[in-house]
């Protein structure tokens, strides 16, 4: 398979441009293996909860400020969100009113110049038959 080896390429050059970057080899990675000496294993990992307890200085003495707790809006009433909403919508409509008129005027203006040129060069000359 291609992409196989060019994956394992591209993963090679990857770690060499790191350790040539960093200016030391990575001890964490193996050797590279051919795909096929390679196997794949899955095991299940037990993970438990463990209480940690820290023995910090209480807090007046620290020389850090306290920080401040997020200040969260209150909440909106059901008029406010009413006439919110009422806002939004008349705005709404006075936009679509506008797109349509634009659309209007643009189509108006088009025609008066489709009927212009018309005009200027005449009616068609009859169909052959």
């Amino acid at each position: 398979m291609k992409w196989i080896a060019e994956r394992d390429a591209l993963i090679a050059q990857t770690l060499a441009f790191v350790q040539s970057v960093t200016g030391r080899k990575d001890e964490l990675h193996p050797p590279e293996l051919p795909p096929a000496e390679c196997g794949v294993t899955t095991d299940i990992v037990a993970v438990q909860a463990v209480a940690v307890e820290t023995n910090l200085p209480p807090a007046a003495s620290s020389p850090e400020p306290q920080a401040r707790p997020v200040q969260i809006p209150p909440r909106r009433t059901g008029g406010d969100f009413r006439t919110e909403m009422q806002a939004r919508i008349a705005n709404f409509r006075k936009h679509q009113e506008r797109f349509e008129r634009e659309r209007e005027e643009y189509c108006t203006a088009t025609l008066t110049k489709l009927r212009a040129s018309l005009r200027e060069f005449g009616p068609p000359p009859p169909a052959e038959k």
